[in-house]
């Protein structure tokens, strides 16, 4: 079984997160959500309290076979504050493992240097942050190793195409008709 890890930080962007858990988590795919903060709970861009499975100074995480960055403001912010997130993003590009990130987040990517040479999209106005990528302006898109998304509205066209990589296309397929998208 596949074994991802969503990363969650105080303003994260509901849709981009809670979409992309429900949907992998449908497709089978062992999903832990992992708090940034010293607590569980943690309180979306909307208000919405969410209990993460796990704190990230608590979280085993050795050769995951992805991570997963939601976007939302300050979110991403409070995301990139987090050293020890900082150094698994690190750590996952060095060993060509898959990073996933969407909305604002993929600027995170632009920051630590990660996008060098790969194409890249974002929310619109933090294009400047994709550091030496290739910034296009498609919904999702898969460079090598790294998956970005645009926002909010392109959660669900994300959240299959993550299964795609991790599931093959028939279960995405099979996703993408139980939810009647297809």
């Amino acid at each position: 079984m596949k074994k991802v890890y969503l990363f969650l930080a105080d303003g994260f962007e509901e849709i981009e997160a809670l979409a992309v858990v429900d949907l992998l988590r449908r497709a089978e795919v062992c999903v832990e959500t992992v708090s940034v903060s010293n607590r569980n709970e943690v309180v979306g861009a909307h208000n919405v309290t969410v209990k993460a499975d796990t704190l990230i100074a608590q979280a085993q995480i050795e050769k995951p076979d992805m991570l997963i960055l939601p976007g939302g403001m300050p979110g991403m912010e409070n995301l990139y504050a987090c050293e020890k997130l900082r150094n698994l993003l690190l750590q996952q590009a060095g060993e060509q493992r898959l990073i996933a990130a969407i909305c604002a987040s993929p600027s995170i990517l632009g920051r630590l240097g990660l996008l060098k040479q790969h194409q890249a999209v974002c929310y619109p106005g933090f294009e400047d942050e994709l550091t030496e990528a290739f910034v296009r302006s498609e919904r999702v898109l898969v460079s090598d190793n790294i998956i970005t998304s645009r926002a909010p509205g392109t959660a669900i066209p994300f959240a299959l195409e993550l299964i795609k990589i991790l599931c093959g296309e028939a279960v995405a397929d099979q996703i993408a008709k139980d939810i009647l998208l297809k």
